[in-house]
């Protein structure tokens, strides 16, 4: 027989056999738009826009649903009540990670963040229990970030008043904070090790070789130096570049809405004044100040899609079986955008976390560092950071744009998970 026709069999017996693997598990699965054989449904996402997609699928296939990306199925979570009874109700179920091939090798499954072995209770465990020895959650941790703003603010006088990009700048002050908790020590903004640290930190995350621990490589324990490097590492990161890009973001939107800013400053100097810092027992006291941060973080979505997750057995959820290992999206867009709960989900307004009296409102949607067993380990210092950073800066600076505020870009620009603000130049004016 010929050759081309042998493979054209071949591939035509491949196709079929794909196609009947994906469709025969499907009877258990959740709805879901037909897949194409091997490519899945990839082609009939946007990706630039993937959650857009996601609230589309919602409409025809309602909040639980089935995907496939290649011939491996993930069922996306859409909306607060199938996330809150996934991740919270049945939290240890839905605990997983789902995989992340590229990052596997290089963490070699290893850390937190990405870790689907048996060790990421452990490390978890362990972070947790190590950063409150460091002092998280007491006065200690709350000096070293005022510490941190302080010297921010230092920084950015030398713009003297000058056209900036903020970026870099408001990434050194959260990687410092981290510095600060693990080394005891922060470091000068120009000192060359810490220069170094954040241009490996900007490249890549492995690269990091912090010697803070001195201890025997013990293949048998979690607890290797392997281990707890990249632990340390997912740290660095994630503690840098979350809340740098929300901070960020936070002052593209007040530049956008210049009304919002003076309210702010407005509370500022009315409960603070500018004798002294800004500290975490003045946010009881500041609603506005409190419902304009809530609001920048559910408006801005800063990963939308959230981590993926995995069920950890077989799971019944809602009449249907979810088999151990597959791949779950729980959508946070359709939580923090839910039109039920904000009443203009796509408009930036701090309104939304204010009752009519002008009191902070708390809202259980309000889930932009994830929720469950795996929500977001830095959760307190990234409130702290975001709060106290934001109130000092505003404290001490008037912002200014270099173009008039109807003219400035909030869309988010996709950059992998995160969605980053566009970039933007501005002046910090001392008060």
């Amino acid at each position: 027989m010929d050759p081309a026709v042998l493979l054209v069999l071949a591939l035509s017996c491949l196709l079929l056999l794909t196609f009947w693997k994906q469709s025969s598990g499907r009877g258990k699965l959740p709805p879901g738009p037909t897949p194409f054989p091997i490519i899945g449904n990839i082609l009939q996402l946007d990706v630039k826009d993937v959650s857009k997609s996601l609230t589309n699928f919602s409409k025809v296939y309602g909040p639980v649903f089935t995907l496939y990306f290649g011939t491996k199925p993930t069922v996306v979570l859409h909306g607060y009540e199938a996330v809150k009874e996934a991740l919270i109700d049945l939290g240890e179920d839905f605990a997983g990670r789902g995989r992340f091939p590229i990052l596997e090798k290089v963490n070699n499954g290893l850390g937190i963040i990405f870790n689907n072995t048996k060790s990421w209770k452990e490390m978890r465990r362990f972070s947790l229990m190590t950063l409150r020895n460091f002092g998280m959650g007491k006065r200690s941790i709350e000096d070293r970030v005022q510490e941190e703003a302080r010297c921010l603010v230092e920084e950015l006088r030398k713009t003297n008043a000058s056209p900036c990009d903020p970026t870099f700048i408001l990434s050194l002050a959260p990687c410092n904070v981290i510095c600060s908790i693990i080394f005891h020590n922060r470091f000068d903004y120009k000192d060359k090790d810490f220069l170094e640290l954040m241009t490996k930190l900007n490249e890549d995350i492995t690269n990091l070789n912090s010697p803070w621990l001195q201890e025997k490589n013990n293949p048998q324990s979690w607890f290797n130096y392997e281990s707890l490097e990249i632990t340390v590492a997912e740290l660095f990161s994630a503690g840098t570049e979350t809340t740098s890009t929300t901070l960020r973001y936070c002052l593209l939107l007040l530049l956008k809405h210049p009304e919002v800013m003076a309210k702010v400053q407005e509370e500022i100097e009315r409960v603070i004044g500018r004798d002294r810092s800004p500290c975490m027992q003045d946010r009881s006291r500041m609603p506005y100040t409190d419902a304009v941060i809530h609001e920048v973080q559910r408006f801005i979505d800063l990963i939308p899609t959230n981590l993926p997750h995995a069920v950890t057995r077989d799971v019944y959820f809602r009449n249907y079986l979810i088999p151990k290992g597959t791949t779950i999206i729980p959508s946070l867009t359709s939580v923090l955008h839910d039109e039920k709960e904000f009443s203009n989900p796509k408009v930036f307004d701090p309104g939304h976390f204010l009752d009519e009296s002008g009191n902070f409102k708390k809202s259980d949607y309000f889930m932009p560092f994830s929720a469950g067993k795996r929500v977001c380990v830095g959760e307190a210092l990234a409130r702290m950071e975001l709060f106290l950073f934001l109130t000092t800066i505003l404290q001490n600076f008037n912002l200014k744009s270099v173009v008039e505020p109807k003219d400035l870009d909030i869309t988010a620009v996709a950059s992998g998970l995160i969605a980053v603000p566009p970039p933007y130049q501005l002046c910090f004016i001392p008060v």
